[in-house]
């Protein structure tokens, strides 16, 4: 019997509600100690899981963000488990039918790829753009998470008209709200999805892991400690609570929610409620 297809859409036919997929392309063992700014005395190991996300409904599939590109893998010695690309045929998504990507900021594991999508529109604020492409860049310890190359190919779409820049919120499509999270970036973009549950918020890195934010301890890279510790208040505003918050890295994600496998890759459903288990969990985190 053929393999039910696991981007399933929202039972009802509204172009405002999305079923919303995080799929982890690789994972990097770290130290607590490497995660936070202010230091966790209590050393153990705290691997951090690379992700994307991918929206889907009955109207239309967009992504948020796009990993790491096969260059970036081996000159910055991040193994991956497959190519976030590639994986998007065995989902069945041809990338060259995507019409919506939403970059979340332009570090290299989450800005790769962007040349490979023959008509897709790049969703990005203005302030990562002009933050990445600014004097900043001269000091190299700020540049070290940017690749040039992605930057310079998000110029290249620039020209060619294919970028929407945002400035702060905005609203770019049916059920999806953009919100501006500076701090570990320039302005890292939060995407705010409606789902069945209610609406989930895409943090990405504005807040690698649920521990990061409960503990207002921002990870080690960070370019303004103040305007994080603001950004985790406004996330919390926005989110209405950390139940529907999906920081950037934090493998807990793959154990507050289902996951189901489909053609060797596993897929976290957002969309669907924490495991009952895991809520008072996610409860004392904020």
């Amino acid at each position: 019997m053929p393999q039910e297809p696991i981007l399933t859409a929202p039972d009802s036919d509204r172009d405002d509600i999305y079923h919303v997929f995080q799929l982890t392309y690789a994972h990097i063992p770290r130290r607590r100690h490497e995660n936070f700014l202010f230091r966790d005395i209590h050393d153990a190991p705290m691997p951090l899981h690379f992700n994307f996300w991918i929206a889907h409904n009955r109207h239309r599939t967009f992504l948020v963000d796009t990993g790491v590109n096969a260059r970036a893998e081996k000159e910055r010695n991040r193994p991956l488990l497959f190519d976030p690309i590639d994986a998007l045929g065995r989902l069945g998504i041809d990338p060259d039918l995507i019409e919506d990507v939403f970059v979340t900021h332009l570090h290299y594991d989450h800005a790769g790829n962007l040349d490979r999508f023959a008509r897709a529109r790049f969703h990005i604020q203005d302030a990562e753009v002009a933050f990445a492409t600014g004097r900043c860049m001269c000091e190299r310890h700020i540049r070290a998470p940017f690749d040039v190359e992605d930057v310079v190919t998000l110029v290249r779409h620039t020209f060619a008209e294919r970028v929407v820049f945002h400035d702060g919120t905005g609203h770019p499509l049916p059920g999806v709200s953009l919100h501006s999270f500076p701090g570990h970036s320039g302005a890292v973009q939060g995407v705010l999805i409606d789902t069945p549950r209610g609406p989930v918020l895409l943090a990405s890195d504005a807040t690698h892991t649920y521990a990061n934010l409960a503990r207002r301890s921002p990870f080690l890279l960070t370019v303004g400690v103040d305007t994080t510790l603001r950004s985790y208040s406004e996330m919390l505003r926005i989110a209405k609570g950390v139940e529907f918050l999906i920081p950037g890295h934090d493998p807990l994600v793959c154990d507050f929610y289902p996951v189901r496998e489909f053609n060797g890759l596993p897929l976290a459903l957002l969309h669907e409620v924490p495991k009952p288990h895991d809520l008072d969990m996610l409860a004392r985190l904020e």
